[in-house]
């Protein structure tokens, strides 16, 4: 059923579901965008697509900025990759939040179902490349030590990833998503980064990417329309307390399950949104 209006309940039920959100969201790595958007979208049917993506932005802001100082405690976080790619996240990033304005809303939720599925058949499909100890040209090498003690030595394409990150930060920004949901497999299935150290790096990217984001659509107006803002503080509320719990968790599972629950949250979602558009 949709909020048609906002209320003490429904203050309490966005809370409740930007918790939800952000732990798992911080969990995976992937920000809870794209669990955040597709929800969005099916709670309000008659919201444009720039307002649910507006929302959807400022809570993966606040999730990713949550979750990157629990992972900084935990020391997991390659800043130097993570600088990187975050700035070239930001043209990308301002360009998406500009075009959705003009986005049909059933084009667009068409299109968000169907990158979620493509998604989770990817990561399901897709196996973690090893970390090698042989130098590869145009990568640099990396070695991180977390706060437990567990070593992570990988090399880093930082050219490739860089120009991957332009497209990354487009598509984030322009379905409302965030972009970790795309990094974290990027960086794991392709680039060759542990998973923990993906998930968390890939927070501090997302905080960077979705804040310059979230400034675009204050900019163009996008939270003008409805209770744009009040939705928007309260999912706030909640991801900022979810992604400290997400980053505890992250702890104690294996990087094979957190791919597995990342999977099955998105073929989930995609099908439930891609039955809202049939």
């Amino acid at each position: 059923m949709a909020f048609t209006v906002f209320t003490v309940a429904t203050f309490a039920a966005l809370v409740l579901l930007g918790f939800a959100v952000g732990a798992f969201g911080t969990l995976v790595g992937a920000g809870g965008g794209f669990i955040l958007t597709p929800v969005l979208l099916i709670l309000y049917p008659a919201d444009s697509a720039a307002t649910i993506t507006a929302i959807s932005l400022v809570a993966v802001f606040w999730n990713a900025a949550s979750g990157s100082v629990a992972y900084a405690w935990q020391r997991r976080i390659d800043y130097r990759t993570g600088a990187v790619f975050a700035a070239s996240t930001l043209p990308g990033a301002v360009a998406g939040a500009v075009v959705v304005q003009f986005a049909n809303r059933r084009f667009f939720d068409a299109v968000t179902a169907l990158l979620l599925a493509g998604l989770a058949v990817w990561i399901g499909m897709s196996r973690t490349t090893e970390p090698s100890n042989v130098r590869q040209s145009g990568r640099s090498i990396r070695h991180l030590t977390d706060r437990d003690g567990n070593s992570y030595d990988y090399q880093v394409p930082l050219a490739r990833g860089a120009i991957f990150s332009v497209g990354v930060g487009f598509i984030s920004a322009f379905l409302g998503i965030g972009g970790g949901v795309i990094h974290v497999p990027l960086m794991v299935g392709l680039f060759g980064f542990p998973v923990h150290i993906a998930t968390a790096t890939s927070h501090f990217i997302l905080a960077i990417m979705s804040g310059a984001s979230t400034l675009t659509h204050v900019a163009l107006g996008s939270f003008m329309h409805g209770h744009g803002l009040h939705r928007a503080a309260s999912l706030s509320i909640g991801v900022v307390a979810g992604a400290q719990l997400g980053a505890l968790l992250s702890k104690r599972l294996p990087g094979h399950r957190i791919r597995q629950l990342l999977a099955l949250a998105l073929i989930a979602l995609a099908v439930r949104l891609g039955l809202s558009v049939i």
